[in-house]
C-alpha cells in the first residue's frame, strides 16, 4: 500500500489449543496519522498488537515497515524499529523516581555506578522535547495516573519510539485529564510520530483519530475515515447489531438499608489516613456509584466492605443487614448475601490455570447443591456451568476450557455470572466493564439493573464516567479518602462537572455530602 508506515499482511495466528485469534487480518499504517482499533472482546485486537510489538509471533503473514519484511521476535525487536507500546496497566516500579524508571535496561554509567544525574538530564530533555512536562526527581508512587500515563509515553518516546500503541489510554482519566492527553498526542502526530489508539470509548475515536479499522471474530471488518462514520456505525460493526447505552431505569420501591458505613476512617502502618470519616448507605433497590480518580480511597473502601483489609489501622462502622463486618473474614461476609466483582479479574477474580466451570463454582463448592456425600456433584455443576455460560454468552470452547484461554471480556463474563447468579442482596461491583467491548458493556450493565429491580443493593465503582452516571441512583465522589460530593440525580451531572470534583478542583461542603447518609 502506497505511503504505508507499516504494513501486517495475512496475519492469522493460531494457537496451540486450535483457537484463531486472528484470521487472514491486513492492517496497515500511515506516517503521521492516529489510527484507531476498536472491536469486540475475543475480536483479536489485542493478540494483533501484540504481534505488532514482538510479544506474538504470526502462525502466517509477513509484516513491512517501509517496505522492508521484517521478524518482530521480541518487544526489543520492535523497539529496534522504531514501536512502542504503552500498556493498560502501567509497567512502572512505585518506588523508583520518574528518572530511574525512565532509564530501566538502558542505565546511563559513571564508572561502574548508576549515573543518577544523567538519568535526570536525559528525563528532563526528553519532556521538553515533546512538551510533556514531569518531575524528575518524584517518586511514580506519588504521582496522579494521568503523570503516569505521561511517563510511560516518555519511556517509549526516549526509547526513539515513531509508532506508538496506546492501549485504553483513557480507561482511567477524568475528562480533564483526556483532553490534556488528546493534546499531547496531536502535538506528537505533528511532530511525525505515528499513533495506533485502541479504545472502547467510541466518543474518543470520533474526537482524537483519523482513521479506524473495525475488527470481529478475529477479521477486519474494513478501514474507515472516523469522520465518514457515526458511533451508532462503528457499533453495528463492531458487534453486529445496534448498542444503546443509556437506560430507562425501572422504578424500583427503595428497602431498608443493607450497608451502613459510618465514620469510617482506614490509615496505614505510617499513619498516614487513607480513608477519613467516610458515612453512607445503600438500600434495597438501590445503586449507589462511587466516582474518584484512581487512587483516592476507592481501594481502600472496597476492602473494607469485602473483608479484604490488611495491615492497616481501622475506626468507624460497616455494617451488612446490621451486622459489624470490620473483623469478619471474606466466607463470612458472602454468607450475608454480598457477592463482589473485583477489579482485576485476572489477579483477583479467577483461577487462570482452571476451568470455567471450576471458576463458576469456585464462590459456591460448600453449598449442599454442588455436593454429593464427600464429593462435589459433577452432573450439577456441569449443568449450572452451560446454563451459565449461555446465559452470559461467554464465547468459549465449552465450560471445560481454561478461563485463562478466554478474551478479557469473555473473562469478566464469567466473574460476573458467577457473582450475579448466586441471589446476592448486596453486591459490590469495581469496575465491572473496564476493558469490555461496549456490547459486553451493554450486557453486564443490563444484568445489573437487572438485579436492582429484584431488590438488590449495589456499590458500584467506576472509572467510565458514562457508565457510573447512567446507572447510579445516588452518586459519591471520592477525593483524597474522603467523600467530598453526593448527587441524588447523577443523570443530571455532566461529565466535566464531576471531573472537576474527581481532581478536588470542587468540593461540596458537610450538609450537601451527608446526604449519602440516607439510613433507614
Amino acid at each position: 500500500m502506497q505511503n504505508a508506515l507499516l504494513e501486517m499482511r495475512g496475519i492469522t495466528k493460531v494457537y496451540p489449543n486450535g483457537v484463531v485469534a486472528n484470521k487472514d487480518v491486513h492492517f496497515s499504517l500511515r506516517e503521521g496519522e492516529i489510527h484507531a482499533i476498536a472491536g469486540e472482546n475475543g475480536a483479536g485486537k489485542s493478540t494483533l498488537m501484540k504481534i505488532m510489538f514482538g510479544m506474538e509471533e504470526p502462525s502466517e503473514g509477513e509484516i513491512y515497515i517501509r517496505g522492508e519484511k521484517v521478524k518482530l521476535q521480541s518487544p526489543q525487536d520492535a523497539i529496534d524499529r522504531g514501536i512502542g507500546m504503552v500498556h493498560q496497566h502501567f509497567m512502572l516500579v512505585p518506588s523508583f523516581t520518574v528518572a530511574e524508571n525512565m532509564v530501566l535496561g538502558m542505565e546511563p554509567r559513571k564508572g561502574v555506578s548508576f549515573n543518577y544525574n544523567e538519568a535526570v538530564r536525559l528525563t528532563e530533555e526528553t519532556a521538553r522535547k515533546y512538551n510533556l512536562a514531569v518531575n524528575a526527581k518524584a517518586k511514580v508512587e506519588d504521582l496522579t495516573v494521568g503523570m503516569k500515563q505521561k511517563v510511560e509515553i516518555l519511556k517509549a518516546l526516549v526509547r526513539g519510539a515513531k509508532i506508538l500503541i496506546l492501549d485504553e489510554p483513557t480507561a482511567v482519566l477524568t475528562p480533564q485529564e483526556t483532553e490534556e492527553l488528546f493534546h499531547e498526542l496531536q502535538q506528537l502526530r505533528e511532530q511525525g510520530h505515528t499513533i495506533v489508539f485502541i479504545s472502547h470509548k467510541l466518543k474518543e475515536v470520533k474526537a482524537i483519530c483519523d482513521r479506524i479499522s473495525i475488527m470481529r471474530g478475529g477479521r477486519s471488518e474494513g478501514v474507515f475515515q472516523t469522520k465518514d462514520v457515526t458511533e451508532q456505525e462503528i457499533s453495528r460493526l463492531m458487534v453486529g447489531r445496534d448498542v444503546v447505552l443509556k437506560y430507562d431505569k425501572d422504578n424500583v420501591a427503595l428497602g431498608n438499608s443493607v450497608l451502613s458505613v459510618e465514620s469510617l476512617g482506614v490509615h496505614d502502618s505510617q499513619g498516614k489516613a487513607l480513608l477519613s470519616d467516610v458515612n453512607f448507605s445503600v438500600r434495597a433497590g438501590q445503586i449507589v456509584g462511587i466516582a474518584g480518580v484512581e487512587g483516592n480511597g476507592q481501594s481502600q473502601l472496597i476492602e473494607a466492605l469485602t473483608g479484604g483489609l490488611r495491615g492497616v489501622s481501622c475506626t468507624g462502622s460497616v455494617k451488612v443487614k446490621g451486622t459489624e463486618i470490620r473483623e469478619s473474614d471474606i466466607r463470612d461476609i458472602r454468607g450475608l448475601g454480598v457477592s463482589y466483582i473485583p477489579e482485576d479479574r485476572m489477579r483477583q477474580g479467577s483461577a487462570g490455570e482452571a476451568s470455567i466451570s471450576d471458576n463458576l463454582i469456585s464462590t459456591r463448592y460448600r453449598s449442599k447443591d454442588m455436593n454429593k456425600g464427600p464429593l462435589l456433584h459433577g452432573s450439577r455443576i456441569a449443568s449450572l456451568a452451560a446454563s451459565l455460560v449461555e446465559e452470559f454468552k461467554v464465547r468459549c470452547s465449552g465450560p471445560q476450557q481454561p478461563i485463562a484461554m478466554l478474551s478479557g471480556g469473555n473473562m469478566q463474563k464469567v466473574v460476573v455470572a458467577r457473582e450475579c447468579s448466586t441471589g446476592p442482596e448486596l453486591l459490590i461491583a469495581e469496575q465491572p466493564t473496564r476493558g469490555v467491548d461496549i456490547g459486553a458493556a451493554q450486557f453486564i450493565h443490563q444484568k445489573l439493573l437487572e438485579l436492582r429491580s429484584g431488590s438488590c443493593a449495589i456499590v458500584l465503582v467506576s472509572a467510565d464516567l458514562n457508565e457510573i452516571l447512567e446507572l447510579s441512583d445516588q452518586l459519591l465522589v471520592m477525593y483524597e479518602g474522603q467523600i467530598v460530593a453526593c448527587f441524588d440525580e447523577p443523570s443530571k451531572v455532566s461529565e466535566e462537572e464531576l471531573g472537576l470534583y474527581m481532581l478536588g478542583i470542587n468540593r461540596q461542603d458537610k450538609q450537601h455530602t451527608g446526604r449519602a447518609e440516607n439510613h433507614v
